[in-house]
């Protein structure tokens, strides 16, 4: 399902001025691609990206193709382990989230 361009800009906002759901995104976006739903992990990094680093400024850190960029994290696109983690890096840097792995026995 598309987003409106309305619940974007919400969204960017509330990442803009919100350090905790910042972190909560990160932290939403990691545990679905860890669990296996890849998919929507990686339309909230989209989102991440858009709302503070921007595309744009992502390739140009990462020295590689915006589209490139678009297309990793597009809900068939297929990262390399190299690139997810060094997209994950940039974003923590810019969004100055610092995450850290834990594990709950259940």
């Amino acid at each position: 399902m598309a987003l409106t361009r309305e619940f974007r800009n919400t969204v960017t906002a509330r990442v803009e001025r919100d350090p905790r759901f910042r972190e909560t995104l990160f932290t939403e976006a990691l545990n679905a691609c860890f669990s296996g739903d890849t998919a929507v992990g990686k339309a909230i990094l989209r989102d991440l990206v858009n709302a503070t680093i921007g595309f744009e400024e992502l390739a140009l850190t990462l020295k590689k193709p915006s589209k490139g960029l678009h297309r990793m994290l597009a809900p068939r696109g297929n990262p390399s382990t190299d690139n997810f983690f060094s997209i994950l890096s940039a974003l923590q840097k810019k969004a100055r989230v610092r995450l850290r792995v834990t594990a709950n026995a259940s």
